[in-house]
């Protein structure tokens, strides 16, 4: 695409959004498992968001609960390709950090 699907708000809004609606599961932080989980999807011609799976995962339950971040964000803006929206895959990394 020319120009590529954003969050609405941007890039900002988008690590906010993470930030509080992202929960680290508690079966997780009881065995110790952290880490970076892959998630591939596609934004839609409408902004919507499908397809979306795990590419990456650490198990521990952190996959389950980056899909469901994923799945609960609002649509995107668009990518366009000249002048039109089209299709576009994008992968997001999302990180879990053990805090002592």
């Amino acid at each position: 695409p020319d120009i590529m699907p954003e969050f609405p708000g941007g890039e900002t809004a988008r690590q906010a959004f993470l930030k509080s609606h992202l929960h680290f599961p508690q079966m997780a932080r009881d065995a110790g498992i952290s880490g970076k989980v892959y998630i591939g999807f596609v934004i839609a011609k409408d902004g919507s968001i499908k397809n979306v799976e795990v590419l990456r995962g650490v198990g521990g339950a952190l996959d389950e609960e980056a899909l469901r971040v994923v799945k609960s964000m609002p649509n995107w803006n668009p990518g366009f390709h000249k002048g039109r929206p089209v299709n576009v895959k994008f992968v997001m990394p999302i990180v879990f950090a053990l805090r002592n």
